[in-house]
């Protein structure tokens, strides 16, 4: 009733609810020397830290350098009892028999990235829910790492960072899975918790194989992230690099390259020049099967 009154009147509610969060780097107080960098504003790209092999022990890091990351929590328990059973939750739930009876602990798994280039996941355990996400939240940020994309698709050859540029394999425990490069247009085929971590990091086609029990989607994941390790460990001749379209990192603002009017007038001729070639053998070949034909003809009425 009050609030009735209140919009009558032409009041509004009240905003305690919606209390904006202090900036990170106001409030932050880094610990390490490589925080100290980053709060005085010697570092500003985060490519410099990760090309440094540097470790990130702050996940606060993270948060300056990459504002505009996005956080997800993974589907890695089942729910249980008569109504929800079966159903996929954030937090897998484990029990240890003790003398005192027994003591419930959560696990979650969260992921980390910006869409372009860059991602991370974590994990986190406690007894309680909200503690075990923010373990894994930070974890996550700790365990950032920069993606490697391109074109290796032999069907499409566009040479943008659609897809990845060669076929990946990754492990753990008994489940496997390759990551083979698919043309644009093909999107995700992959588990559904695996396309929220490739969408993360900024890959929107590709192809995959699995092997083993795949139901455990905390090792199926690994392996994912395992898989994607390898795009950055792996070494690529310069001569590939331009073939594939590779990119490191973020793309930002910058623009792909598009053929100039010289280029599409060279394609264009080329192609007229192969259909022409193409009409005359097609030529060439109708009128040799006409006088095979009247040759044959000709034997059988002699």
């Amino acid at each position: 009733m009050a609030n009735k009154q209140n919009e009558k009147n032409g009041k509004k509610k009240s905003a305690r609810h919606r209390r904006q969060q202090p900036d990170v780097k106001e409030t932050w107080k880094p610990k390490t020397a490589l925080g100290k960098k980053v709060k005085a504003g010697e570092i500003t790209d985060i490519k410099q830290i990760l090309d440094s092999g540097e470790p990130i022990i702050e996940p606060e890091i993270v948060e300056i350098l990459l504002p505009n990351a996005q956080t997800d929590l993974l589907l890695i328990g089942q729910s249980k009892g008569k109504f929800g059973g079966g159903r996929r939750r954030a937090f897998r739930q484990t029990q240890k028999k003790t003398k005192e009876g027994n003591v419930i602990s959560f696990a979650s798994l969260a992921v980390v990235g910006n869409n372009d280039g860059y991602i991370g996941i974590g994990s986190g355990k406690s007894k309680e829910t909200i503690p075990a996400r923010e373990k894994a939240f930070r974890q996550a940020k700790l365990n950032l790492i920069k993606m490697i994309r391109g074109c290796g698709s032999w069907q499409c050859s566009c040479k943008t960072p659609h897809s990845i540029p060669f076929s990946v394999h990754g492990k753990c425990g008994s489940t496997e899975i390759t990551l083979v490069p698919a043309p644009k247009g093909t999107g995700l085929c992959v588990e559904k918790e695996c396309q929220k971590v490739l969408r993360l990091a900024g890959i929107k086609d590709v192809w995959s194989r699995t092997k083993g029990q795949t139901k455990i989607k905390l090792n199926l994941i690994y392996a994912l992230f395992d898989a994607l390790k390898q795009l950055v460990s792996t070494k690529t001749l310069p001569k590939y690099i331009e073939q594939l379209g590779i990119v490191e990192g973020s793309i930002g603002n910058t623009e792909i390259n598009a053929p100039t009017e010289d280029e599409l007038g060279i394609a264009l001729s080329e192609t007229e020049e192969g259909n022409e070639k193409g009409k005359k053998e097609d030529k060439k070949n109708q009128s040799k099967g006409r006088t095979e034909s009247k040759t044959k003809e000709k034997k059988k009425d002699e």
